[in-house]
């Protein structure tokens, strides 16, 4: 450890630190750089009512940390996302497992697909947040990903819909998807399901709520022969991770035949951007 002890000024003072103003006039009242000896500044600034951390050169996973005694995390910043103000990407890490401070998680379940009078090949869409299913079945394209686009009015089922819309009022970054499937058949049918982001048209009166610029956020599953005899499980990371505030997220089922009816259960973990 350096001592001061028996060393001259001149070989130890860049290792002070210091407010980076001059004068003496002690604490300041606003916020000032705490600097070393020789005048570089630090990632620290104070004031008499302010602590303030900001890096000088490089934005890292660990801008300010916290740890316990053995020297594991259990709070950190991590600045080293890209963007600035409301599209930032940078991270409050919490707890001994580092999980986003705002982690949180929603919800898409189906209850039971032949409910929705489903057609092989053909994706439908999947209440959002309560495990239940819709009186009406809404038809979501057929090819090998779900419609990129919807119009309401030209299908007459705003209510069906409404029920499978997670509507965003920040931004996201999505973490990671979680699937379990099952089916109630000896043999069952390939199934895959898809999580969709999309821009609404919001607002009021004829045409509102129509669907546009789908993304595909996941497609998970693509479990063969799916039936009674288990139920599958995956995570999955996103191939889009951020979704900005005002879209809306879907999920969709679609399985290539129909000789097992199914429960769907998602749940999405994400985090405040």
């Amino acid at each position: 450890m350096p001592t001061f002890q028996g060393t001259t000024f001149a070989s130890f003072f860049k290792r002070i630190l210091q407010f980076g103003h001059n004068g003496n006039t002690g604490t300041p009242t606003a916020l000032t750089s705490i600097e070393a000896g020789d005048g570089v500044a630090t990632s620290l600034s104070l004031s008499d009512d302010v602590l303030q951390v900001q890096p000088q050169n490089d934005d890292t996973t660990g801008t300010f940390l916290v740890k316990d005694k053995g020297g594991s995390n259990i709070f950190a910043v991590d600045t080293s996302g890209t963007g600035t103000g409301s599209t930032a990407t940078g991270r409050i890490l919490m707890g001994r497992s580092q999980v986003a401070a705002n982690t949180q998680y929603a919800y898409f379940g189906c209850a039971s697909t032949q409910q929705l009078g489903p057609v092989a090949g053909t994706h439908y869409l999947i209440p959002f947040s309560v495990m239940v299913f819709s009186s009406t079945a809404v038809a979501f394209g057929t090819g090998d990903d779900p419609s990129t686009s919807y119009d309401i009015s030209g299908n007459d089922n705003g209510d069906d819909v409404t029920a499978a819309l997670w509507f965003l009022p920040d931004n996201i970054t999505i973490d990671q998807v979680y699937l379990f499937a099952g089916g109630n058949a000896a043999s069952g049918d390939t199934v895959n399901i898809h999580l969709m982001s999309f821009d609404i048209d919001k607002g009021e009166g004829a045409g509102k709520g129509d669907l546009s610029n789908g993304l595909a956020i996941v497609e998970g599953a693509n479990a063969d022969s799916l039936g009674r005899e288990n139920i599958i499980y995956q995570a999955t990371a996103p191939s889009s991770a951020d979704v900005d505030a005002g879209k809306v997220i879907v999920a969709t089922f679609e399985s290539n035949g129909t000789n097992s009816d199914y429960g769907i259960n998602i749940t999405v973990k994400y985090h405040i951007r």
